[in-house]
């Protein structure tokens, strides 16, 4: 049977959850879809041809699978060996560049296939594994599936008839040792997510990894395909631009093959996480802890907000409202044309608000002035500001917390209604709307497509603290005359304030005097009261020696009288 759905629709994918579609059983289906097998190399010869001879005896059909391997400047000029897959050819990378990103883009331009299957040329697939993930793409046409690696150690590598004859039979598990290492924080975040269908939009791509993969053609042109200034990350970088289009990614344990010997960031983790720290950071927003430097500005901003044009204080207003947040990596666009040239009444312009708009913020890098954001560059979000409303200083921060929170694709704000309707302020997820994008039919809304696949809220703008300007703005310094009338008020309130102070100080002074003497006249009646005590003390003593001795003489007196 084929897989391949009606033409006529497209299916449509809820955030990443693939579960809605049913792959067919291996081996039980007809294959229709052309694939390009793009196999970057340099200085592998060995391991090459193991991987060209598992090429050769893949379940997917011949006809519809050729392979490009492209020799990266190998100080040894590779050859195709003897075994290999029927429509197999071996181009050098162009000149201008090196790397792996700029191996692949290579092969990408070359490419013939309906889609694109990226293969390290240190992997031994399984018969299955070119199957396994071309199942997935006949069934939609954004899907990126991600094959599943097994590591060996590779210390004996056995020839390339032994691994075609192994693949064919069915015992590649047979072929190597297994090693104990795994991609463990990838498999994790597949397990932890339901086979990765659960994983939040921000999230899913991070389990690109780059050694087996594939990808529609259309897809990864449509986006410009890789990024060659890089030699590494390259994969990290490319998952992050094809979430933003709006692609799904989809692991199949199904489609395993074997890496030969332990990748860099296994070898070398410390030293590779130093090496592409910056560069990921200045190219994948989502990396948050990468970008803790305050007020740094990135080759890819966290988001794109675009202010339509209005008059030069509203735009102006929001604007800077936009740029004092607490989201420094922000990109301001103004929908402002540019004005006419030519001889004009500078008070009396029509076009005087373009005029000041264009001059408040020509000269600022952060704020564009044109029709659309700059193209090049793809934020996650995108924020819709109307003129003469400002956010607070966490408004947008905030705003994205709570995107990201309910993992929806668009935040509808109602700031205010008038007689034409409800002013609103939106904050687009790029992946969203790309989806929506990809799946849309002539007769669908586009804000209803982001709430089946991703989900649409309404919020108070009073709430997320986005209000109007104030009357008065910008904020300006008086002119001389007001400062002249300011600083006579000032001196009379200064004299005004010197006078009561002295008045104060003043009594504070007195208050101070009578509190000692107070204090004087209790010392001395403490002083008298303790004498007077000491007195009382001594005559009762006295008192009563007095008494006793007047008894002893009476009872003496009784007891002798003749005495």
């Amino acid at each position: 049977m084929s897989p391949t759905p009606d033409t006529g629709s497209i299916p449509r994918i809820r955030r990443n959850d693939f579960g809605v579609l049913t792959p067919p059983e291996l081996g039980t289906w007809e294959p229709a879809l052309t694939v390009t097998v793009v196999v970057p190399a340099h200085d592998c010869q060995d391991k090459l041809d193991l991987t060209l001879a598992a090429l050769s005896a893949q379940s997917y059909p011949d006809g519809l699978l050729d392979v490009i391997v492209v020799d990266d400047g190998s100080p040894a000029p590779l050859h195709l060996p003897d075994l290999a897959p029927g429509r197999t050819k071996l181009i050098s990378s162009p000149p201008g560049g090196w790397g792996r990103a700029w191996a692949v883009q290579a092969g990408v331009d070359a490419a013939s296939g309906e889609i694109i299957l990226v293969l390290d040329a240190d992997m031994v697939p399984h018969r299955q594994h070119v199957e396994a993930q071309l199942r997935w793409h006949h069934l939609a046409p954004y899907l990126v599936v991600l094959g599943w690696i097994d590591f060996t150690p590779a210390d004996v590598l056995p020839t390339p008839g032994q691994v075609a004859s192994a693949v064919r039979a069915g015992g590649e598990y047979d072929l190597f040792p297994l090693s104990p290492h795994r991609h463990d924080w990838a498999e994790k975040i597949i397990r932890d997510h339901d086979g990765l269908r659960t994983a939040p939009s921000s999230l899913a791509n991070r389990v690109h990894v780059g050694a087996t993969a594939s990808y529609p053609a259309t897809l990864l042109r449509a986006i410009g395909g890789l990024d060659t200034s890089l030699v590494l990350a390259e994969d990290t970088e490319l998952g992050y631009r094809l979430t933003q289009a709006g692609a799904v990614f989809v692991p199949d344990p199904d489609a395993r093959a074997w890496h030969l010997g332990l990748p860099t960031a296994m070898r070398h983790f410390a030293e590779l996480k130093r090496y592409n720290d910056p560069y990921v950071a200045d190219r994948v927003p989502y990396r948050r802890y990468l970008r803790t430097d305050a007020g740094r500005q990135w080759l890819v901003p966290y988001v794109d907000a675009v202010v339509p044009s209005g008059s030069y204080e509203d735009v102006r207003a929001t604007v800077d409202a936009l740029l004092a947040g607490t989201i420094p990596d922000i990109r301001v666009t103004v929908t402002a044309p540019a004005p006419p040239a030519g001889r004009r009444s500078p008070l009396h312009d029509p076009d005087l608000d373009l005029h000041l708009i264009h001059a408040a913020f020509a000269h600022d890098p952060r704020v564009h002035l044109a029709p659309e954001p700059p193209s090049g560059t793809t934020p996650p979000f995108r924020l819709l500001v109307p003129p003469g409303w400002t956010p607070a200083k966490d408004t947008v921060e905030r705003l994205i917390g709570h995107l990201e929170e309910l993992d929806a694709g668009t935040l509808c704000v109602a700031l205010e209604e008038t007689s034409d309707g409800v002013v609103v302020a939106r904050l687009d997820r790029t992946a969203a709307v790309a989806r929506a994008t990809l799946v849309a039919g002539p007769d669908d809304h586009l804000d209803d497509l982001v709430d089946d696949l991703f989900g649409l809220a309404w919020l108070d703008g009073g709430t997320w603290d986005i209000t109007r300007r104030p009357a008065t703005y910008p904020p300006r310094k008086p002119p001389p005359s007001e400062l002249v009338q300011l600083t006579d008020r000032h001196e009379k309130e200064l004299a005004l304030y010197r006078k009561r102070t002295a008045a104060l100080r003043a009594e504070i002074a007195q208050l101070r005097r009578e509190a000692g003497k107070h204090g004087r006249d209790a010392a001395r009646w403490r002083e008298k009261a303790e004498a007077w005590r000491r007195e009382a003390i001594r005559l009762s003593r006295l008192q009563d020696r007095t008494v006793i001795k007047r008894a002893v003489r009476r009872v003496r007196k009784l007891a002798f009288p003749e005495n």
